[in-house]
Order: C-alpha cells, then sequence, then structure tokens
C-alpha cells in the first residue's frame, strides 16, 4: 500500500483542533502513532481519544511548544510511550487574524511582536532541534513546517509580524534540508492559503477553485511528505492553497 506509516510515530505540534487535529487523523489512518501537542491539555486529549476511538494508536502530549523546555520533555515522554518520533509536523501557529482584529505594524506596541514570532519561528526550531538528533543517528526521518502564503508573498492585511515568522521557518527549512539531507533526513514545508477557523472572513475572492480550505484538505498532501513515497523531496514548498498562484 502506499504511503503505509505503519510502525511509524508521528508527532503534530497544535493538534488539538482545526488543521493540526486534520493532519494527525490523516496520519493516524495510514498507521502511524500519533502525538497530540496542544497548549490546552483537554483539547490534546479529546483528539488523542477519538483517534483511538476509530481504531488508532495516539496519545496526548500537552505542552507550550514555545518554551523550549517543555517541548524537551514533551518529546521524552512521547518516546517513552510511544517510541521515538519519525515524523515531526511543526503546525502550531498563530495569525493574530483571531479573535483579536489584524494590526498594521506602525501602530503595533514591540510588546506584541514577541508571540507571532515565538510560536510561528522559535517554535519550529524547538521541535526539530529537540527530534533531529535521534533521526539523524538512526538514519532517517520526516520534518514538516506548515506554513503560509503569508510568509511568500505580502499581504495587506494587517498580518507582517506573522508573514515575518513564517518566512524565517521556510528561510531555515530550506537551509536545514541542505544540512541533514546526507542523513536521509528530509525537510519540507506546506503553504497554505486561506482556511477559516471559528470565524468568517466572507465569501472567498481570488480562489481558482472558488472555496476556502478545510482540515481535510491539509492531511493528505503532509501524509505525502511523510511517506516513503517523497524519500527523494527535500528542501521543497507545496502549495495547498486552491491554485492561488505565488511568485516566490
Amino acid at each position: 500500500m502506499m504511503f503505509d506509516l505503519t510502525g511509524k510515530v508521528a508527532l503534530v505540534t497544535g493538534a488539538g483542533r482545526h488543521v493540526g487535529r486534520g493532519i494527525a487523523e490523516a496520519l493516524a489512518s495510514q498507521g502511524a502513532a500519533v502525538a497530540i501537542n496542544d497548549i490546552v491539555e483537554a483539547r490534546a486529549q479529546e483528539a488523542a481519544d477519538a483517534i483511538v476511538s476509530a481504531g488508532g494508536r495516539a496519545m496526548a502530549a500537552p505542552a507550550d511548544a514555545t518554551d523550549r523546555g517543555s517541548v524537551q520533555a514533551m518529546i521524552a515522554s512521547i518516546e517513552g510511550e510511544l517510541g521515538p518520533v519519525d515524523i515531526l509536523v511543526s503546525n502550531a501557529g498563530n495569525s493574530g487574524a483571531q479573535p483579536a482584529q489584524p494590526t498594521k505594524f506602525v501602530d503595533m506596541d514591540p510588546a506584541d511582536w514577541n508571540p507571532y514570532v515565538d510560536i510561528n519561528f522559535y517554535a519550529v526550531l524547538n521541535g526539530i532541534h529537540a527530534v533531529l538528533p535521534g533521526m539523524i543517528e538512526r538514519g532517517g526521518g520526516r520534518i514538516i513546517t506548515i506554513s503560509s502564503d503569508a510568509g511568500r508573498q505580502g499581504i495587506g492585511m494587517g498580518m507582517s509580524i506573522y508573514s515575518g515568522g513564517k518566512a524565517g521557518a521556510l528561510g531555515f527549512q530550506r537551509s536545514l534540508a541542505c544540512e541533514v539531507g546526507k542523513h536521509q533526513v528530509t525537510v519540507n514545508a506546506v503553504s497554505l492559503g486561506m482556511i477559516p477557523g471559528d470565524w468568517d472572513p466572507g465569501p472567498p475572492k481570488g480562489i481558482p477553485l472558488g472555496r476556502y480550505g478545510a482540515p481535510a484538505d491539509v492531511g493528505p498532501a503532509v501524509v505525502y511528505l511523510a511517506s516513503d513515497e517523497a524519500s527523494w523531496v527535500t528542501g521543497q514548498i507545496l502549495s495547498v492553497n486552491g491554485g492561488v498562484y505565488r511568485n516566490v
């Protein structure tokens, strides 16, 4: 069977709901044992319980992805229960679009910059730094970052710091792919278009497929990049955005 992840252990950050949960469920459906990370323990547990109830293998792994010590402790817990992490999906992020109103950079208080950079960039570094030594030692692994089209092309929506954090993660993953390729560790990103969560952005505009995305649209792309079938794919950005063209 293609895209078979049986025997693999996956960690998905920010997976208690929305896109992260859809990714976790897709990985579990292909046989992976999935650790569900979320900063809210109840969300992580609910998502893990749902996978187990559906016949999969999962555990809740609550932690603050922006706290390096918490991430390291989480990885140790996952390794103790499920085994070494073979697949890391860095999904945790925040655009500032909900519930707060997006704010133009000129109107932002510098004290409000850090949260966007911490979750969209440093959280990615924390997770990768914790699992990468083991992947290198075992001679393989999959690192997948969930990014955004906002990190690839300018948008005038008052999300400049979010865009900067996402762009930083993309630049980082390209170079990391070059560093770890010899160890058969692949490093890729999925760049998402608009996928509404608990808010209504209004009718879709400029999307060739005529609709916004849904969590179920993202999971299959991640499954592919996590699979053996993508063993010769690294340093790439896969757009999942309804056909919106990006020239970067």
